[in-house]
Formats: C-alpha cells, structure tokens, sequence
C-alpha cells in the first residue's frame, strides 16, 4: 500500500527551492514537472515517509496561497466543543522514569469523522501502551499501531471515509495518517512543525488539537529517526505483526502511552 511521501507544490519564491507531497521528485518554481508517486510494501500502511530533512525544505515553500478558497469554521466565543482527553506518556527522551502529560481536544467541526474515531478509540483505550514509534522533531510525531497484533488486526480493516480539509495543520492539530483516499484506520500523528500547510492539499485533515502539554509533545524520544525502510526507526511492518514485543526489545527507549482518560 502506498505512503505519503514527498509532494510537489508551487513556490513563492523567485529562487527554486524544492517541495514535496506524495511525490518524490522535487520540482522547481513555477515550473512543471512530472510527478513520480511512489510505491512501498504493505508493511508501511498509512505512513507517510518524508524525512524530516524533506519536510524542512519543503517548509520554505509553502504559499499562503494553498488555503485559498479552503473552508473556514469558527465557534462562538468561549464555547467548547468535543472531548478533552488526557494522555500520559512515559519514556521522555528516551529515559525511564521521565513521565508528563499534555490535553487534547477533539473538534468536530473540523473532521467530524476523524474525531469520532479517535473518540471511539479512546473509549476502548486503544492507545494505551500505544508507542509513539516515529518522532521527526520539527515535523511529525506518529502513533497508533497498538500494541497487541490481534487488537490492531480488528482495526487495521475499519477504514474511515475521509473529512474535507476545514482547517490547515498548524503546529499542535491532531491527524489521522493515511494510505490513500478513505484509508484513515487508527494511525495518528500531532504536528510538531508550524510550516506544515503543505499537507493541507494532500486531503490531511486535523480533527482535533494538543490545547495544553506541547512541551512533552516535543519530548517525545527522535533519537531512532525515520522508520524503515528508508531509515534505522522501527519498521512498521513488524510492529503490526508483532506488536509491543517487538519495540520493547529493539526499540526500548521509545515514548509511549500508559494511558489516556477523557477528562
């Protein structure tokens, strides 16, 4: 199945500067170019695969014109909307005994859809032990392969139709990651960066927001990087095979979730 990749995007700037979305050649400005999208093995189900170097030089090249005509939500003053969920995660860089927690809100509105499903989730605590096994600092921090090979199995077939894009991934959205068109199943990632707009137009769309805990958030253990193939991180393949047993053992510094109760 395929994963997001490197995209190409039009530029602002008169000097070329390289973009990407789930292409992977990189296209100059104001030019055309051939897109080559590229294939991996079902192993890697909703990843998308930008290194974290890609996505930084894609962040120079992000318009303000990629949200034109996008829609807009709003919520009246002072009204709260979804469900606050607390996480508490352990392993903070990489060392035991490091815990915190930050609050996340699911929104509705937003992606009405992706917001349910993360809800649902939650109430059957599925993230719980959950690793949060590829942290791009400055990206992209991902999530969702439980921890239990048959639990994930069950979920790994409940695709979710997608949302529209209502609003752009800032720093601190909440996403479902995914394989294609109507792909979304359990996979999650949390933007650390704040020039990830370009993943607006390739249909991510932000169902909820971290309101307060940014901070651990970006404590989140990178030290193992992009996950295979195309880096030393844990190959998602074995983690749906195999679950916790398999990151425990070869990836033990790795942050995770002990667990996550709505507030």
């Amino acid at each position: 199945m395929r994963s997001f990749t490197s995209v190409a995007l039009l530029l602002i700037a008169s000097t070329a500067v390289e973009a990407f979305t789930t292409s992977t050649t990189p296209v100059r400005a104001f030019t055309s170019a051939t897109r080559h999208f590229s294939k991996v093995s079902s192993d890697e189900e909703n990843s998308f695969v930008t290194s974290r170097r890609e996505a930084v030089a894609t962040a120079s090249a992000i318009s303000a014109a990629a949200l034109v005509g996008m829609p807009q939500f709003s919520v009246a003053e002072g009204e709260e909307e979804g469900r606050l969920i607390e996480f508490e995660v352990a392993n903070l860089d990489g060392v035991e005994g490091n815990t915190g927690t930050f609050l996340l809100r699911t929104k509705p509105s937003w992606a009405p859809k992706g917001a349910q499903r993360f809800e649902e989730l939650t109430e059957k605590k599925f993230w719980d032990g959950c690793r949060i096994f590829r942290v791009l600092p400055g990206f992209v921090n991902q999530f969702g392969i439980n921890g239990d090979p048959n639990t994930q199995s069950y979920w790994r077939s409940q695709n979710l139709k997608d949302d529209p894009v209502k609003v752009s991934n800032k720093r601190g959205t909440v996403v479902f990651a995914t394989a294609g068109p109507n792909t979304r199943t359990t996979q999650i990632f949390i933007n650390t960066g704040d020039r990830n707009s370009f993943l607006d137009n390739q249909g991510f769309s932000p169902f909820g927001e971290v309101v307060s805990g940014m901070d651990v958030v970006d404590r989140m253990y990178s030290g193992y990087g992009e996950g295979a193939p195309r880096g030393n991180g844990p190959n998602q393949g074995l983690i749906q095979t195999k679950g916790n047993e398999y990151l425990e053992k070869s990836y033990p510094k790795l942050s995770y979730f002990t667990k996550a109760t709505f507030k």
